[in-house]
């Protein structure tokens, strides 16, 4: 268990979840109905999801998996975008940010998703290796990461755009190697 402390005190976390409810579901599942879509959670500090990765990465390494969670987004149109975290090692990672942040309110919902898409977003862009140092005990990432991932907004699928990432990196990396499209063996 981290042992980081919340980034949000419980009064702050509790003032702010009046827009998610979570629902417990068969077999302990959680679900998350949340009044917003995607795209309109808050942007987050770069300080906090760099805490969120720690987290989750000490999550990991001791192997506390978590739950299985579900997120039910209203759109404005009063449809739904639904996510499911199934993947063990999602489960696992949302679980830490949800002891360091709580994912019942907008802040720590949104660490939580940006956490998980660029994650997400790291495992297929070729572009981002020279930002990440593989390690034994994990990855360590380039600060303008963690930077671009705070400040960009999320789609409807509560992912990236990887064109709007890219454009908010640091302009002094210089320039990066250009996305190679799907399926492409350069």
């Amino acid at each position: 268990m981290s042992r980081l402390r919340p980034i949000l005190p419980l009064m702050e976390r509790e003032a702010h979840s009046h827009f998610v409810r979570v629902d417990v579901v068969a077999g302990g599942a959680l679900t998350y109905v949340v009044d917003v879509p995607p795209e309109a959670l808050p942007q987050v500090q770069g300080r906090d999801l760099e805490r969120a990765w720690y987290a989750a990465r000490d999550a990991a390494m001791a192997a506390t998996w978590g739950t299985v969670r579900g997120f039910r987004f209203r759109r404005p149109d009063g449809s739904f975008t639904d996510l499911a975290l199934a993947d063990r090692d999602a489960c696992c990672w949302a679980a830490a940010v949800d002891q360091i942040a709580g994912l019942t309110n907008a802040y720590g919902l949104s660490l939580c998703l940006r956490l998980l898409a660029l994650i997400d977003l790291l495992a297929h862009a070729r572009w981002a290796a020279p930002l990440c140092r593989l390690e034994r005990d994990g990855a360590e990432l380039h600060p303008s990461l963690l930077h671009a991932a705070a400040a960009t907004p999320l789609t409807a699928e509560a992912r990236f755009d990887e064109i709007g990432f890219r454009s908010r990196l640091v302009p002094s990396l210089g320039k990066l190697p250009v996305a190679q499209p799907a399926g492409s063996l350069a």
